[in-house]
Formats: structure tokens, C-alpha cells, sequence
């Protein structure tokens, strides 16, 4: 097993959903943030939702917003179908468990660790849509390497996959939501907007739900050196860094940790070194092992952080029995991969 790869699962208090939600807690660094992520998709429609608070208690500010993405065609940011996302903002207004960006997007804990609703309003786009939980609350230390920097902070983080039901309004047309979406978060991590970030090659998350097997599974990490990746001979993962830094399933109910991941992927994105196709082998702490293929029917680069690339993805995945999920594929770079794919020509 790869060294600071950890594969023992405990479940957070429900209470978690609100760290650091409050302005006014001290001892932090410019880099420390909280986050609450939470999406939805429309896999039919090849429409992606992504939904995301970051708070930066150092200052302190908000930033975040709404990304609604419909297919593939997309270069930039500003390609999406709507776009409200915000770099600078106040603290998010707090109301019981109601908490409330200053661009729209509520996030309201009908139910702390077990149900949310999610609304946002504008001229052109809007949502109401409630989110039940489908497995336990996971928890979670850091998933990116150097997140973990400052262990007096007691960084950490929860994943959990919803039920998601409501409906989207977008550009006069409406959508019924009925998707399967996990949604994480971060406390107390030092998520840093240096140059160059805290790695070379990239890293990706790709939650997925299987409804006909009730089976989640999770991971993130590298795509394994193994399997070729575009990146292999240029960029090298961190020494001590595992290929994949944390995976679980659930199955029927029953959490398992997940000791081995190979990510390949097969084919990238025309214009965005993000993955089209890709592969995962993997297995489980009891032995069952798992093949997925992935393909994707949306993807979007979102605004996130100014030192790195990022994307968002609708992705459906086939397992061996030819059972059907879906799930996002999340992915972040920096400035080294991104040379290296521009002077190879990549979405010329």
C-alpha cells in the first residue's frame, strides 16, 4: 500500500455541516478555507449543476456562486449556460441552518448529516431542489496533497452521497431533477493560490452511484503511472504521495474502504486536457473488486482558483454487469501540466 494512504472509515456528527460557517473564529492563515459543495445533474439533458461556498475565515470573505453546464462545447468559463459565481464576498448570512450567499445560493439543513434543500433564483436560471442522504456522513482528512498543513488547525472534511428531486429552470425551459449527486465538504484546510499549487500532474475526483445495485463509490487521486498517463516522462506525482489519497464504497448500506484505484484515461476533452474516457479498476477492503468505465456527456472548465485549471462534469458510467450510474468528474491543475499540454498543441 502507498505510503499516507489511509483506508480506516469513520462517520462525522451530523453538527460537522456547520463548521465555520460563522465569521469571527481566529488563529488561521490567508490560506485556510471551509466549503460546502453540493450539485445536481440532468444526465438526459447533458446539464451539470455545480454549486459551491468557500469560506475564507482569515479576512474574513466568501466566494462562490452557481455554474450550470449543458454539453461539451465549452473553452471557458463564460461558455456555460449561466454563470453567477463570485470571487469577493461577505461571509454568507447564517440563519439557524439556513445559510445564504450574497449571489442567491441557499443551502438550508432541513436535517443536519441527512437532508438539504438547495434553492437560487435569477432571471434566466433558478432551482429548487432538496437532497436526501443516501449514505452515511464519511469522514474525511485532506484529499489534495499539503491541505493537511497545519494539523493544529484539526483540518477535515465529510462526503456523503444525496437523493437528489426538484426542478431547474433554465433559459425559459424547465427540468425535472432526480439524480444521485454526492456533495463534500472542507474545514480548516490550507488550500494554497501559490504558483504552481502542490503538485504537477492533475487530480481528479469521480464520485458515481449505481441506483439497481445501491453501490456508491469514491475516490481521488492521480490517474496511475501504470496506465500511461499524457503526463508520464514530464511531470512526476509527489514523493510519499499515493496514486489515489481517499476511496470508499457503500454497498447496500455497508461502508468499506477501497485499498487500490488504477485511473486510466482514454480520451481527453478537445479542447481541455479534462478527461472524456477513462477507466477505474479497484478493490475494496474485503476483497470485491470493481471495474468502471466512464464517459462524458457534459464538461465545463468552472471558476475556482486563479492558480489553477478546473472543471466540472456530467459522466455516466458502465459497470461490469452493464448497470448504469452517474456522477461528476472534478478535476484541478496547474501551471506545469498546463505548459506541457500547450506545447504539445492540445486544443488547437
Amino acid at each position: 500500500m502507498a505510503a499516507g494512504l489511509t483506508t480506516e472509515l469513520a462517520v462525522h456528527a451530523p453538527e460537522t455541516d456547520l463548521i465555520g460557517v460563522f465569521a469571527g473564529e481566529g488563529g488561521f492563515e490567508p490560506h485556510t478555507v471551509h466549503t460546502h459543495y453540493f450539485g445536481f445533474q440532468v444526465p438526459e439533458a447533458g446539464i451539470g449543476a455545480y454549486l459551491y461556498i468557500r469560506y475564507q475565515p482569515y479576512f474574513p470573505l466568501g466566494q462562490g456562486g452557481v455554474v450550470i453546464f449543458e454539453g461539451l462545447d465549452h473553452r471557458v468559463p463564460l461558455d456555460a449556460a449561466h454563470v453567477d459565481y463570485r470571487m469577493t464576498m461577505p461571509y454568507p448570512t447564517v440563519d439557524g441552518s439556513r445559510i445564504t450567499t450574497a449571489n442567491g445560493l441557499c443551502v438550508e439543513f432541513l436535517e443536519l448529516g441527512r437532508r438539504a434543500r438547495i434553492t437560487y433564483d435569477s432571471a434566466d436560471a433558478g432551482f429548487d431542489v432538496t437532497q436526501v442522504a443516501v449514505t452515511p456522513l464519511v469522514a474525511r482528512d485532506a484529499v489534495i496533497p499539503g491541505e493537511a498543513l497545519h494539523a493544529s488547525h484539526q483540518p477535515g472534511g465529510s462526503e456523503q452521497f444525496m437523493h437528489c428531486t426538484g426542478e431547474l429552470r433554465l433559459h425559459g425551459e424547465a427540468y425535472a431533477v432526480d439524480c444521485h449527486m454526492p456533495r463534500d465538504r472542507s474545514w480548516r484546510q490550507s488550500r494554497t493560490e501559490a504558483r504552481g499549487g502542490r503538485h504537477d500532474p492533475p487530480i481528479a475526483w469521480t464520485p458515481v452511484y449505481f441506483p439497481d445495485a445501491e453501490l456508491a463509490f469514491n475516490q481521488v487521486g492521480f490517474e496511475s503511472p501504470g496506465g500511461s498517463p499524457v503526463w508520464a516522462g514530464a511531470l512526476c506525482i509527489p514523493p510519499g504521495s499515493p496514486s489515489h489519497h481517499f476511496a470508499w464504497v457503500c454497498d447496500h448500506g455497508e461502508l468499506r474502504s477501497v485499498v487500490s484505484v488504477h485511473r486510466s484515461v482514454e480520451a481527453l476533452h478537445p479542447y481541455l486536457p479534462a478527461p472524456l474516457r477513462q477507466t477505474i479498476i479497484a478493490e475494496d477492503a474485503a476483497g470485491a473488486t470493481y471495474r468502471f468505465a466512464g464517459e462524458a456527456l457534459a464538461l465545463a472548465p468552472i471558476p475556482s482558483w486563479p492558480n489553477a485549471g478546473t472543471f466540472d462534469s456530467v459522466v455516466r458510467w458502465t459497470d461490469e454487469a452493464g448497470r448504469i450510474g452517474y456522477g461528476p468528474c472534478q478535476g484541478i491543475w496547474y501551471d506545469a501540466f498546463q505548459r506541457l499540454m500547450k506545447e504539445r498543441g492540445h486544443g488547437r
